[in-house]
């Protein structure tokens, strides 16, 4: 029923701000500045070679914009939420993987480019966040207009989201929606006794949600996105550019998979976790 991640969203306060930031990380600049007039929200998204980052923020009145506030009230700036990408919406409606989501409808959408003009329409469906155990997590297909792209990345620059971190105290809960309803991938279901906990990757459009897990009977089934983690085709040469923009980072070092290097980047990321990741051949 999922086809793809299709993007992540970052809650923030000022577009503007938050664009610097990012630009610095990734190395490139968002192809497109919106409004959402219906929502009261604006975002700047970046598209990737496997997904795009959308950051956005509430402007004006509007259901969104409302939604987007009272995150960063209670959480700051963060990762607000994920999109996931499906062929024909209406049949989620009928899908019997759905049946347990009340109340839950198709809706139209439409961003306007505040720079050119342009619009890109979708419909989507805004899944309870009860039912999605805290994360704020929508189901989008685009219909029409276009999100100008890349053709490629530079050395030094982000060309993917790697994975998405999600912390959760229900694994088994976890497993039942990302798998079992959403009907993506459980690539590894693994016992981590460091942790105490259950380490879980489930996969789709080469990226990973990563959900570490560790079970809490006592309090009620929540997940939280926590991190992400950017993949560079040259370490080396991003980190010497991310600390001549000011950005701060740890020293390169080997990945905890075989076959990687890693450094965390500190600063300029609207205090998400971030990690950077080159996947040596």
């Amino acid at each position: 029923m999922i086809k793809s991640i299709d993007h992540i969203l970052i809650s923030v306060k000022s577009i503007e701000e938050s664009c610097g930031h990012y630009e610095k990380i990734l190395g490139i600049k968002p192809t497109w500045r919106g409004k959402h007039p219906d929502l009261g929200t604006e975002n700047a998204l970046f598209p990737l070679d496997n997904l795009y980052l959308e950051l956005i923020a509430g402007t004006s009145e509007g259901f969104l914009a409302d939604k987007v506030n009272d995150h960063i009230e209670q959480n700051g700036e963060s990762i607000f939420g994920i999109a996931l990408e499906v062929e024909k919406i209406e049949k989620v409606l009928e899908s019997d993987n759905f049946t347990n989501f009340k109340d839950i409808k198709v809706i139209e959408g439409e961003g306007i480019n505040i720079n050119t003009g342009a619009k890109r329409k979708w419909k989507n469906i805004m899944l309870p966040e009860k039912s999605t155990r805290g994360v704020f997590t929508l189901l989008i297909e685009h219909t029409s207009g276009i999100l100008p792209k890349y053709e490629s990345f530079g050395s030094d620059q982000i060309e993917r989201l790697d994975h998405i971190v999600i912390n959760s105290n229900d694994p088994d809960g976890l497993i039942e929606l990302y798998r079992d309803t959403y009907g993506i991938r459980l690539a590894l279901d693994q016992f981590v006794e460091k942790w105490g906990g259950r380490m879980l990757f489930f996969r789709t459009n080469q990226t990973t949600i990563e959900a570490i897990g560790i079970k809490n009977e006592d309090d009620e089934p929540i997940d939280k996105a926590w991190g992400l983690a950017w993949t560079t085709k040259d370490i080396k040469k991003t980190h010497a550019r991310l600390l001549s923009e000011g950005v701060e980072i740890s020293d390169v070092k080997n990945g905890r998979k075989p076959n990687t290097l890693v450094a965390t980047i500190k600063s300029h990321t609207c205090n998400i976790p971030t990690l950077l990741i080159e996947h040596l051949k």
